[in-house]
């Protein structure tokens, strides 16, 4: 119990934050400039233990202005203007004002309001065929919200938990940040804990299915996913682990759903089919559903009798209640512990039954996941968990399991918008059921969006049902979403690099993984027309596919808001105009992943990794020309349970715009787990210009029409490389003309308007008149959508740079949107790009 009792709070206030509190009926905290504490008590007695949202209140003192007089009490900080009247809590004499001029009228908050929020999440989507109901966030567009505390759950001084006192009580939070949805993020992360640092092979893809495999059954699936060249990280075994069937489980009257004691028919040796799974590179979770407690038929049915002081003798069923110490201690101790010495990395918590307790306001769920996690330290392990979100505070537990979602295009329409605003409660690691669970229908088409999305999800775990017609195996669908769901599978475990940094980074600096679009831009009302577009980190924007393509051409379409920077397509190199609503068409093989100017995206070089996530010993790197950029790629051996105890080799990679320099390395930090060199594959999307480009050591260029790649090999790690593209580069002007005629060519249409429409496309007309002819020509309203995203893409003048060659390259003008700044001279070699740093180019860019 002793590890799990190790909770570190620090609930008390610094008391010249606190306003009233002893001798009267209120008390405020002003725990930073934009969060405010407020509470009431009939008998003047309040809560200073750590709750499941707060657990640090220990904060510096704001600066605050306190203004009484009489009956009137104000409190004055540059973000919020409180008003209250001494007086019991009420709309009349309780407000809050958001300062700064967020809204008109509406940033004014009255006690008793329902926060017009931008939304949180949810405890499941079990059974969710669409949309549902999310609970609140903690931003608005108002500027202000309140969360309330008064019931939640509370943690006592031993490491114990309690319920709230009794009596007429209010404890809630005012979160002020106005449009500083970022600020407030952060605030919530301060006073909550931050997110833990996720293991490195919890990034790449799991295997789950709610099936009764036998061992050799799954081994066998796990080899075919090898010879599929698909990676796998994490293999799931649903319920059927345990006994279920047998006759023992029959008669004793249980309903098999909870079980701790292998299945022999299936397992006969399970020590020996976890210690292959290892051996395969793969972590493995069980599935539980703890709630109907302990049966004589178990293994552990004497174990358990004897710790809970009862007589094994009687074979009554020991009752599950995870709020009673000893049972407590028995469950992990007892129960789990024999399952991990065999191989069990970590639990797949799966609690349906409710929020009561023994313990008045103590949730279940909330006991397992907090003591769940604790467990998972033992031995200096980095903790997982698996289980579902029970409330503010819920992401100090990942990984969230979000429950048995229908299969369904409304199922998958809602889930990107779900993970998104979950970020808005600070929950950020999220594990739907891809391809969704049960029910539905079969579409193939549907099943490799989903997959393609949860490339882009913070997990992503393929699971399906027991009906034998519902499974995820890629090669159980047509070719071309076979090939679909193979890439992008493959592509999730190529991220890790660029994911697992992200991680570090969100671990650090308390920031989700997955940020909606108003994050970065709060003022601009596109940015919330978008609920399924997102940030992918800080260098990719997503635009998920979440409807049928039409049959016209041949594409899905997803509305998009670019922001006003211009982005790069990082797979087709198309380059987009910023500040601008548009629709987005793809192909089935396509997807739609923007790069903004200056981002660099690190992933794995190879093109099928293997299990397990591993640091690679191939990088490429995307670099998006036109604004400075860097990034710092995180790696380490697997030791330490959290950031502060981790030893990291760290990366950087930087890109100078005005010079036209990128700098890879050197490696900073332990790196003795890392290979001595490594190869590098640089690619600059959309990036042409290649009679500009020089590197510091031996090096293969090449270029096409999507841009320039360039490769290094055997580089040692402690060295660090740069290459030149001359100064102030440029991304090239898109060829509208080349992606239009394969959206024609696609089209089911008839043969000769595909003559009309390319005339028009290649012609020499203005692109005003081109847009005119072509919405005058009867097409069909996709169609014509689709050509417009390639017409209308690009708006840049097309500036033609002689090559040595003689051939002309097209390349991009600066303009109002291309973030080059000035010029200020190419580098003309590598002494001019190194600094007094050792010699390494040493740039202090923010991460954004």
């Amino acid at each position: 119990m002793a590890q799990r009792q190790n909770f570190a709070t620090k609930p008390l206030a610094n008391s010249k934050s606190i306003v009233g509190g002893v001798g009267y009926k209120y008390r405020f905290t002003v725990l930073t400039d934009g969060l405010l504490r407020y509470e009431y008590a009939d008998d003047s007695v309040f809560e200073d233990r750590a709750s499941t949202f707060a657990i640090n209140r220990a904060l510096p003192v704001p600066k605050f202005r306190l203004v009484e007089s009489g009956a009137d009490l104000e409190i004055i900080t540059d973000k919020f203007h409180l008003r209250y009247d001494k007086t019991k809590f009420s709309a009349r004499g309780f407000s809050v004002q958001c300062r700064g001029n967020i809204t008109t009228w509406h940033s004014t908050w009255r006690y008793g309001d329902q926060s017009k929020g931008l939304g949180g999440t949810a405890r499941t989507l079990d059974e969710a065929n669409g949309r549902i109901p999310v609970g609140p966030g903690i931003i608005s567009r108002q500027g202000l919200v309140s969360l309330d505390d008064s019931d939640t759950m509370l943690f006592t001084e031993d490491g114990w938990v309690s319920g709230r006192m009794p009596g007429e009580r209010v404890d809630g939070y005012m979160f002020a940040y106005g449009h500083d949805y970022r600020g407030a993020i952060s605030a919530f992360y301060t006073v909550s804990g931050k997110q833990p640092l996720l293991p490195r092979w919890a990034l790449g893809n799991w295997w789950s299915r709610y099936y009764k495999y036998t061992a050799d059954e799954y081994l066998a699936l796990m080899d075919r996913f090898k010879e599929e060249k698909i990676p796998l990280s994490v293999g799931v075994l649903d319920m059927d682990w345990h006994l279920v069937d047998d006759e023992r489980v029959k008669k004793s009257g249980s309903s098999g759903w909870t079980g701790w004691t292998w299945e022999r028919k299936l397992f006969p040796d399970p020590k020996a089919f976890l210690g292959e799974l290892h051996d395969r590179d793969l972590k493995v979770t069980l599935n539980l559903h703890p709630a109907d407690g302990v049966y004589s038929y178990e293994e552990e049915y004497g174990a358990m009798a004897e710790a809970m002081g009862k007589d094994k003798k009687d074979d009554h069923p020991i009752a599950f209640d995870i709020v009673d110490k000893k049972f407590n201690d028995a469950y992990f101790d007892i129960l789990l512990r024999r399952r991990e010495e065999e191989g069990v990395d970590f639990w797949w918590v799966d609690w349906q039954q409710g929020q009561h307790s023994r313990i008045p306001g103590v949730d279940p769920l909330w006991m397992l996941n907090h003591f769940h996690f604790l467990d998972n330290l033992r031995g200096g392990t980095r903790p997982l968990t698996f289980s579902r979100y029970a409330g503010p505070g819920s992401h100090r537990y990942p990984v969230g399991f979000s429950g048995d979602t229908v299969v369904s295009w409304e199922s998958l329409d809602f889930q990107p918008e779900f993970t998104a605003t979950s970020s808005n409660i600070g929950y950020a690691w999220w594990s739907h059921d891809i391809g969704g669970h049960f029910m539905g229908y079969r579409d193939d088409e549907l099943a490799a969006r989903w997959v393609q999305l949860g490339v882009f999800s913070p997990i992503l775990r393929l699971h399906s049902s027991n009906n034998p017609w519902n499974s995820k195996e890629p090669w159980k669908f047509s070719q071309e979403s076979r090939s679909a769901m193979n890439e992008a599978l493959r592509l999730r475990n190529r991220l890790i690099p660029y994911t697992y940094s992200m991680n570090v980074i969100s671990a650090k600096e308390g920031q989700p993984l997955i940020e909606p679009m108003y994050y970065r831009y709060p003022d601009h009302d596109g940015a919330y027309r978008v609920p399924n577009q997102f940030f992918f980190g800080f260098q990719l924007i997503v635009m998920p596919m979440t409807t049928p393509r039409d049959r016209v051409t041949q594409r899905a379409r997803t509305r998009a808001w670019l922001p006003p920077r211009r982005c790069v397509d990082i797979f087709s190199g198309v380059v987009h105009d910023g500040d601008c609503e548009k629709w987005l068409y793809r192909r089935l093989d396509e997807y739609a992943v923007l790069a903004h100017e200056g981002a660099i995206v690190p992933l794995d070089a190879a093109d099928a990794p293997g299990n397990g996530g591993k640091n690679p010993s191939t990088l490429e790197v995307k670099v998006v020309v036109g604004a400075d950029g860097a990034f710092k790629m995180y790696e380490d051996n697997g030791h330490g349970n959290g950031v502060a105890n981790v030893d990291w080799a760290v990366t950087p990679l930087t890109f100078i715009q005005s010079r036209g320099v990128l700098a890879l390395g050197p490696v900073s930090g332990p790196a003795s787990f890392l290979p001595h060199t490594r190869s590098w594959t640089v690619t600059f999307p959309a990036f042409t210009a290649v009679s500009h480009v020089h590197v510091s050591t031996a090096a293969d260029i090449t270029t096409t029409d999507a841009g320039t790649t360039v490769t290094l090999t055997a580089v040692p790690i402690a060295t660090q490389v740069t290459i030149h593209l001359g100064a102030n580069p440029q991304l090239a002007v898109t060829d509208a003309a080349r992606h239009i005629f394969r959206v024609v060519d696609d089209a089911q249409m008839e043969f000769e308007p595909k003559k009309l429409i390319w005339a028009v496309v290649t012609g020499e007309a203005p692109l005003g008149v081109k847009v005119s002819q072509l919405a005058t020509m009867g097409l069909d309203e996709r169609l014509l959508g689709a050509i417009m995203e390639f017409l209308c893409a690009d708006s840049r003048p097309v500036v033609r740079e002689r090559e040595e060659d003689g051939s002309g390259k097209e390349q991009g003008g600066g303009g109002r949107d291309g973030g080059g700044g000035k010029e200020e001279g190419g580098a003309k070699d590598e002494a001019e790009v190194k600094e007094s740093t050792g010699g390494y180019i040493n740039l202090k860019l923010p991460m954004a």
